[in-house]
């Protein structure tokens, strides 16, 4: 069975490694997961190069923190699953190989579908849930602003909102995205741009003046501070991604003329906050919408597990160069 580990922290093409390891065998109440398709996210990057917070410890580390498979052996004592059954396996268990042993307990069904499509429910499926639950309350025909909307989080956060009777407000670099999220079902796609001042008056254009109580920022640095100067005084922006490589950036005058608060968000915390029974519930709701189609993310590219060098590579590129999320087929 081949897997990928990481040996050290660097280039992913330098660092990951394709090993060779004995079949699994389950232990009582575990599962032996082929795995189908696994995600590449931009936190597997960010472990294998060692950035600041993602940096591990210890070596060989088992690589791949989300994706779905299929039940090959079980262990004494599991009774809810069968081989042959779709699942997801317990996340962070090191889903970049051919087979996986994860705990039942830990373990998500999984509906039939694109597996590439479903390997991407637990990362930006729940994401989107925790933006638009934990960061306010909200009546139907509230609007809520994002930039990075073309992110497959954007494109789910989207169509999650519009469910919820709730309008969204995309900010965009390219003007090819417009139709795009616009036929998603954004109800409003402006372009971005330097001045957040120019910026503002776009999205009152777009949005009739309408207030925007919350603010959701995943590209960090002057963005943020554009995106604070478009929300209501009082309001808060949400930070959960920095794709510009910098820090967050507010002008004091949001801060302590308008009172804006810049809040963190991590996907974690917010799963930390629910039951288990929460989050199962949740995920299946996720996976249900993916299999038929409501929602659908981008998908760059796949990759057997042996192209592991070119896929990393792939999935480091940004805006057009990449389009979407890269994909490992592990027993492709």
């Amino acid at each position: 069975m081949k897997a990928l580990h990481l040996i050290a922290h660097g280039d992913p093409a330098q660092v990951v490694k394709i090993v060779d390891l004995p079949e699994p065998e389950p232990g009582p109440g575990e599962l032996v997961i082929a795995m189908e398709a696994a995600a590449i996210h931009l936190a597997d990057i960010k472990i294998m190069v060692g950035e600041e917070g993602f940096r591990k410890d210890t070596f060989p580390f088992a690589c791949g923190y989300e994706g779905v498979g299929r039940v090959t052996a079980v262990g004494a004592g599991v009774t809810e699953y069968k081989v042959g059954d779709r699942v997801f396996p317990p996340r962070g268990i090191g889903v970049y190989a051919q087979k996986v042993v994860g705990r039942a307990a830990n373990t998500l069904p999984a509906p039939e579908g694109d597996a590439a499509q479903l390997a991407l429910t637990a990362i930006n499926g729940l994401t989107a849930v925790v933006l638009l639950e934990d960061f306010g309350t909200f009546a139907p025909g509230d609007w809520i602003l994002q930039n990075g909307a073309n992110s497959n989080c954007g494109r789910y956060l989207i169509v999650l909102a519009k469910e919820r009777g709730l309008r969204t407000v995309n900010v965009v670099r390219r003007p090819e995205m417009v139709a795009e999220l616009t036929a998603l079902g954004a109800d409003a796609v402006v372009l971005d741009c330097e001045d957040e001042k120019e910026l503002k008056r776009r999205v009152d254009a777009a949005t009739g003046g309408a207030t925007l109580p919350v603010g959701i920022d995943m590209v960090a640095g002057t963005a943020t501070n554009r995106i604070a100067h478009c929300v209501a005084t009082n309001g808060t922006v949400v930070n959960y991604g920095y794709i510009s490589g910098e820090m967050c950036q507010v002008h004091f005058r949001e801060l302590f003329w308008r009172n804006i608060k810049l809040v963190g968000m991590s996907t974690g915390r917010g799963l930390a906050i629910r039951s288990q029974e929460t989050i199962r519930a949740l995920q299946a709701d996720l996976a249900a919408k993916i299999a038929d189609g409501r929602l659908h993310a981008a998908i760059a590219a796949t990759y057997p597990l042996a192209q592991y060098a070119q896929a990393f590579a792939h999935a480091l590129r940004t805006g057009s160069d990449r389009e979407g999320k890269v994909i490992l087929l592990p027993n492709a």
